[in-house]
């Protein structure tokens, strides 16, 4: 048995859909229960009645040392993988409740069987938030407990949460309107992304829409073998993420860097390192090997600042352009702000630095990969309509390059978040990042670029000059997509939104799985839609064939819940025309009349200038595994 238990200010839940067959009874309505502990419950494989009883007693205890007593048991399933069965699960749950209120506690239960939404607000005290697990060992019921702790944060971290900052926007003419000032008409998605920005209200107190799609869609799950924030992929899923990843490092070095590989960690008390990590707002991981403190990387900047600083060059090859696709940076984020794909604990992070000789170079530079990471986005399938950008600069940088800040206003062609410093804390002096707002208004952000003007001194980076001379450069950190994990989160929270209006959702072409379904009306002509297969796998075209033995209806639905951009029915008419009715879901579902031929044609010219990778899963829909559901 797995419980997380939250002190909590209310929590408000709404049953939504029955998922298994024996579901109790509940009305589809708004349940809101205040200063309540809740017990996010899951019964395992194993659990018994002592357990049960064992669990509401240790809540007791608490309740009476909180000096409440009011409790929500919420039957929580994704705390584990080694359920029990759900007829078990319940009597076990129904067991809590009666023991609980035999003991006089106020005992509420949110129905079980059910998809639920639920908003929560959780109490500040280090006692809030606590786990614990128990197992039956021989003969007895063993508890471990799992008490949140204090980690320990860097100085970036603590500044960040009292740094003052100065909010305006910055109009396209470069003109700085404090925020309170400007018009929001026209720009809803602005002043949420504003809003989320001052308020840095990061906690995740509902499931996003993207996290019941990722698994429904068989792209990642939660790991329970993991720590929080580390996720499995399915073949589907690590398909798109390894054609995004292709894309973005096909990018960077037709931009003209060079791509490397370093380690994943790193001396804690090299004193390069250890100075820089009090610099960079991020918390680490910890770990111990042989006679060194260590920590894993939370980007490719450490790895690559000392290869720099061992290498010989001069202005002549500036600006010296390094790229790395880290699989994987790691970072440490709150527990209660890990949330499907949108914050996680380890990620992919494709990261180009350009050391560069002056401002004026790095500046110019940033221009243009400010031009790069807008064109990588939108080539994602990301348009400028569906992110926002925020500017963050200290106010000298602004008076004195008001031109160029004017520029990147120009060139994004949308009002933007402006956030400025009195003064300078973090090592940069310029940043911009494009911000996904997403179903929940929260944002995350993706591409990013920052001026860096402390690190090339700290690494004792140099490089040569036009006199002889050994400067320090100045250092450009930009992640042209953000991470690639992200970018997931963003194309499904953007389909969510596309449903929403009454329209079909779908990933881009070039990310589907299965790009073209086809389905024989019946066994006897598998074989003839077999050798249509094979015609469209030779042209890279990613075709699959449903032959099981399900009506034709049902088949074609379940082509359509998955987001199959194109479906085909395939029987004798069709073969002896040559002609195929095919069903385009980015036209609608409207059915069209193509020829093979044309068909191939549209869908080459589609994917034109995107990697390709075959398809991820048997050709026959028969000889899949569910791996979800």
């Amino acid at each position: 048995m797995r419980i997380l238990q939250l002190h909590s200010n209310y929590i408000v839940y709404k049953p939504v859909k029955k998922e298994i067959s024996i579901a109790e009874e509940a009305a589809k309505e708004e349940n809101r229960v205040e200063e309540v502990v809740v017990l996010f419950t899951a019964i395992e494989a194993g659990d018994n009645s002592a357990m049960a009883k064992q669990a509401i007693d240790d809540v007791h205890a608490f309740l009476q040392n909180l000096k409440v007593n009011r409790i929500l048991l919420y039957p929580f399933a994704h705390l584990s993988s080694n359920l029990s069965k759900p007829s078990e699960a319940l009597k076990l749950i129904k067991e809590m409740e009666a023991h609980a209120k035999q003991k006089g506690i106020e005992t509420y239960r949110a129905p079980f069987g059910w998809t639920k939404q639920f908003t929560l607000s959780i109490k500040g005290h280090p006692l809030a938030e606590q786990s614990r697990s128990y197992v039956a060992e021989a003969g007895k019921t063993k508890v471990q407990q799992e008490v949140k702790e204090e980690e320990p944060v860097s100085a970036a971290l603590k500044a960040e949460d009292t740094l003052k900052s100065y909010w305006h926007i910055l109009e396209t003419d470069g003109s700085l309107v404090p925020i309170e000032e400007f018009n929001f008409k026209g720009h809803t998605n602005l002043k949420k992304f504003s809003q989320y920005e001052i308020k840095k209200a990061r906690a995740v107190t509902q499931m996003p829409p993207h996290v019941p799609l990722m698994k429904r869609l068989e792209i990642a799950d939660y790991e329970p073998g993991s720590d929080p924030g580390n996720l499995r992929w399915y073949p589907k899923g690590r398909l798109i993420k390894s054609l995004l990843e292709q894309f973005v490092t096909a990018e960077m070095i037709g931009y003209g860097a060079m791509e490397v590989e370093t380690p994943v960690m790193y001396d804690f008390n090299h004193p390069s390192l250890s100075d820089y990590l009090n610099r960079f707002p991020a918390r680490q991981y910890l770990l111990q090997s042989e006679d060194k403190d260590l920590f894993l990387r939370f980007a490719a900047c450490f790895g690559q600042f000392l290869m720099v600083h061992d290498a010989q060059f001069s202005y002549k090859q500036m600006p010296l352009k390094l790229y790395e696709l880290t699989r994987y940076s790691f970072r440490r984020e709150k527990s209660g702000e890990v949330c499907g794909l949108r914050r996680l604990r380890a990620f992919t992070m494709p990261d180009c630095h350009a050391f560069c000789t002056d401002l004026e170079q790095a500046k110019q530079e940033f221009k243009t990969r400010f031009n790069l990471c807008i064109s990588v986005l939108g080539n994602i399938g990301l348009s400028k309509d569906d992110y926002e950008i925020a500017l963050r600069f200290t106010k000298d940088f602004y008076e004195e390059n008001k031109e160029f800040i004017a520029e990147l206003a120009e060139i994004y062609g949308k009002p933007l978040l402006a956030e400025v410093w009195k003064e300078r804390f973090f090592y940069f002096r310029l940043k911009w990042d494009a911000n996904f707002v997403d179903n929940q208004d929260k944002a995350a952000a993706l591409s990013t670029d920052q001026i860096d003007v402390e690190n090339a001194k700290r690494y004792d980076i140099t490089y040569v000059n036009e006199k002889g001379e050994k400067l320090n450069p100045l250092i450009l950190h930009c992640s042209p997509s953000g991470a690639i994990e992200r970018c997931v989160y963003a194309l499904l929270e953007k389909a969510y939104k596309t449903q929403q209006k009454g329209e079909l959702p779908m990933l881009p072409l070039w990310l589907s799985p299965t790009q073209v379904r086809l389905i024989p009306i019946s066994d006897g002509f598998t074989e003839k839609v077999e050798e249509i297969a094979k015609k469209m796998a030779a042209k890279c075209i990613r075709v699959d064939i449903d032959d099981r033995s399900a009506t034709l209806q049902k088949r074609i639905r379940e082509a359509e819940m998955e987001w199959v951009p194109y479906v085909i029915v395939v029987g004798q008419r069709e073969l002896e025309s040559g002609v195929l009715s095919v069903r385009d879901r980015e036209a609608h579902g409207k059915v069209q009349k193509m020829k093979l031929d044309e068909l191939m044609a549209t869908v080459a010219s589609k994917l034109e200038g995107k990697p390709f990778k075959t398809l991820p899963l048997p050709l026959y829909l028969s000889k899949r595994p569910q791996f979800y559901g």
